[in-house]
């Protein structure tokens, strides 16, 4: 586990955080894609890092972090870097209103950490089935997301996947990572 600087702990914590795990996408691909969906008009563009979720917005107790931060810890020694490819577009539509980046390679090693990361300690229902995506757009007019799906039809990016990260929602609603996992 790497804790990162600059952000709260212990007694600076508010009594309940919302946390979220994910796989973090480098740059050059997270900006190029960071900045595609501010280009097509996503509020959200530039408070969201560019990541490949394992665990949603979840709310938990700052009491419970130090167990969570175990079970993470855990699971990422449990499991091997792996190689991802993003390629082409997809979209949940018309079920909710995001276009996305398909994760081509590593989608199955992305489903096994997900399990593992909800368990234990975060434990806990998801709305939909897990589905390893990398949002272009969310929430935008029809029009906007017509646009987000044809432009990342033709995004293609591979990297290694080293670990998975932390991140916090803080109160000026942007998403930052707060520690690092690295697998062993």
């Amino acid at each position: 586990m790497t804790p990162l600087t600059g952000l709260p702990d212990g007694d600076d914590l508010p009594e309940v955080v919302t946390i979220g795990v994910s796989v973090s996408v480098p740059d050059p691909y997270g900006a190029e894609i960071q900045d595609a969906r501010a280009g097509h008009g996503d509020p959200l563009a530039r408070s969201i890092p560019t990541h490949v979720t394992l665990l949603p917005p979840t709310e938990v107790p700052a009491a419970a972090l130090p167990k969570i931060e175990e079970h993470l810890a855990a699971v990422a020694a449990a499991h091997r870097p792996f190689r991802m490819l993003l390629r082409g577009a997809g979209t949940f539509r018309p079920v909710s209103p995001v276009v996305f980046v398909r994760v081509e390679e590593g989608a199955q090693e992305c489903r096994l950490l997900e399990a593992d990361v909800r368990s234990g300690p975060l434990a806990r229902e998801l709305a939909f089935p897990y589905h390893p995506h990398v949002t272009v757009a969310h929430g935008l007019p029809d029009d906007a997301l017509d646009q987000a799906y044809a432009q990342a039809r033709g995004f293609r990016a591979a990297f290694a996947v080293p670990g998975f990260g932390l991140s916090r929602f803080d109160a000026d609603e942007v998403w930052r990572p707060w520690r690092s996992y690295p697998f062993s």
